[in-house]
């Protein structure tokens, strides 16, 4: 069995899986509409809590949330399961499959066969969708990739139970019914003031352009406090949280500067479209960071000027964000 489901390819997995399942299902849009009413986009620094025994770094929000706000936003009705029993969970994915129903569910990467070896890590986030089952092989719409894949149940069903950080436990989220008429407008305006209230606002250190600052203080520390082999390890779990987990620092804002000018025609607010520019270029500063922690990383620039210089980096994207949301706050005032 197989649905007929559009697949299309994106650069993020849930703000893609959220955007393939409401274009099934009827509405019009692109990732970046879904990822701006979604809100996905955040930062936080949280050294108490570990991936991979690293401290975690995220510059989105957390795993379902962009699928749970954008469709809550336009009025979609939607059902979320968990199960404790893997076997319980593949009859009811089974089922829900035979009813013609495309199924999204949350992942761990490492155990899903179709992702080259050297981007199977431990990352227990990753969101696509089941389309259908052919023998003992399922047959996925995974946004990150240009054509469906095909998943043998066994191994689906580990990363649909992975351990760790952020476990799956089984999870899977599909579209119930949609409403007659949408309210775009209204939409868009709650997802811009929720992520300018988390970046701008959030009162713990942690997170948004404190966050950032944060980081910047920390990251700037590293060589001092930690040995060489610690140091890079630290740069490189920053790096691989940006630019290889999703779209990262520099690709999520590339992507909400499409949101932002995509927004200005929703609105009729051409302002938005001088910070969909600004916010461009801030995504161009987040890639020159990973640049230069790429090239610390393989011991071409020295440890401690380019610490300082990454640092340095840091302050600014965090400046310059603060301008951006504290005028994007005004703009749609």
């Amino acid at each position: 069995m197989k649905i007929d489901f559009p697949h299309h390819q994106f650069a993020h997995c849930e703000s893609g899986v959220t955007t393939n399942l409401l274009n099934y299902h009827g509405f019009s849009c692109s990732e970046a509409m879904v990822f701006g009413i979604g809100a996905g986009l955040f930062f936080a620094y949280a050294p108490f809590i570990k991936l991979n025994h690293l401290p975690l770094t995220t510059f989105r929000t957390s795993p379902g949330a962009i699928f749970a706000k954008a469709t809550k936003r336009l009025g979609v009705v939607v059902k979320r399961e968990k199960f404790r029993d893997p076997l319980v969970a593949e009859n009811r994915l089974d089922q829900l499959l035979a009813a013609g129903r495309p199924v999204g569910a949350q992942t761990g990467v490492y155990w899903l066969p179709f992702f080259p070896p050297a981007y199977r890590f431990h990352f227990n986030g990753h969101n696509l969708v089941v389309i259908g089952k052919v023998g003992d092989d399922y047959l996925i719409s995974d946004p990150i990739f240009e054509e469906t894949v095909r998943c043998p149940a066994t191994d689906l069903r580990k990363a649909r139970f992975a351990k760790g950080a952020l476990a799956p436990k089984g999870k899977i989220y599909y579209i119930e019914t949609m409403p007659q008429q949408f309210d775009l407008p209204k939409a868009v305006v709650a997802g811009i003031k929720e992520v300018c209230r988390g970046m701008l606002k959030t009162p713990i250190p942690m997170a948004g352009v404190s966050g950032i600052r944060l980081l910047a203080r920390k990251l700037e520390s590293w060589p001092a406090k930690l040995d060489e082999k610690q140091t890079l390890l630290h740069l490189g779990h920053v790096i691989r949280m940006q630019e290889e987990i999703g779209t990262g620092g520099g690709g999520f804002r590339f992507v909400y500067a499409a949101f932002l000018q995509e927004a200005a025609a929703v609105l009729n607010n051409d302002q938005l479209l001088e910070l969909s520019n600004h916010c461009t270029g801030i995504g161009d500063l987040w890639r020159d960071f990973a640049l230069l922690a790429s090239r610390v990383c393989k011991g071409r620039a020295t440890i401690q000027a380019s610490f300082s210089e990454l640092a340095d980096l840091l302050r600014k994207c965090a400046d310059e964000e603060q301008i951006l949301f504290t005028r994007l706050q005004v703009a749609i005032k």
